[in-house]
């Protein structure tokens, strides 16, 4: 199970093997089946969880029942909540598996001790987070700026495994539209027009 982690803590920084066999210590291998929930809204996010397999979903419901959808994280992605998984307070978010998934999970106490007998993993974290942070900034003022058809194209492009993998639904919820909205870009792009 450790391979996936591996490969992508190589390809952003470099550790010794020593301190890779080190660190799965830390880890808890977990697998969730599909439907099944890793983290709900209203409890402490305790873990901070990376995908070696499978696909989950980051997601809140609104006061009137609406899903609204801010993350998939399909293998060699970090899914969680930061703000509850360093505070320890409650999340606003729930965490599901949309297809049977094999996780690796730490828990804060961990990833404390990670950062403190490893230095490489703090970078990595850092460059994990101000990535993370890139991206939500440019999603959000993506929504802010662009049509449904233009984010629906950039989300074609970026990540075509995900809108291979995932009800349409869902798509739609991430992106902000509703399911005939995304119907009729889908239609659109299509026929050409």
């Amino acid at each position: 199970m450790f391979e996936f982690l591996q490969k992508k803590v190589n390809d952003t920084i470099t550790v010794s093997e020593e301190e890779f066999e080190y660190a799965k210590t830390l880890f808890q291998p977990k697998k969730l089946r599909k439907k099944r929930f890793i983290l709900e809204d209203g409890d402490a996010c305790i873990y901070t969880i990376f995908v070696e397999k499978g696909l989950l979903r980051s997601f809140t419901i609104d006061e009137k029942g609406n899903e609204h959808i801010l993350q998939f994280a399909l293998e060699g992605w970090w899914s969680g909540d930061l703000y509850s998984f360093l505070t320890g307070e409650a999340s606003e978010y729930n965490i599901e598996a949309l297809e049977d998934s094999e996780l690796l999970l730490i828990t804060k106490a961990s990833w404390d001790q990670l950062l403190d007998k490893v230095p490489a993993f703090e970078r990595y974290f850092r460059i994990l987070i101000q990535n993370n942070l890139i991206a939500t900034q440019r999603r959000l003022m993506g929504t802010f700026s662009t049509t449904a058809e233009e984010r629906y194209q950039k989300m074609l492009k970026q990540f075509p495994d995900v809108i291979q993998r995932v009800p349409l639904h869902m798509i739609a919820s991430y992106l902000g539209v509703t399911r005939e909205t995304l119907s009729r870009i889908r239609s659109q792009i299509t026929s050409g027009s």
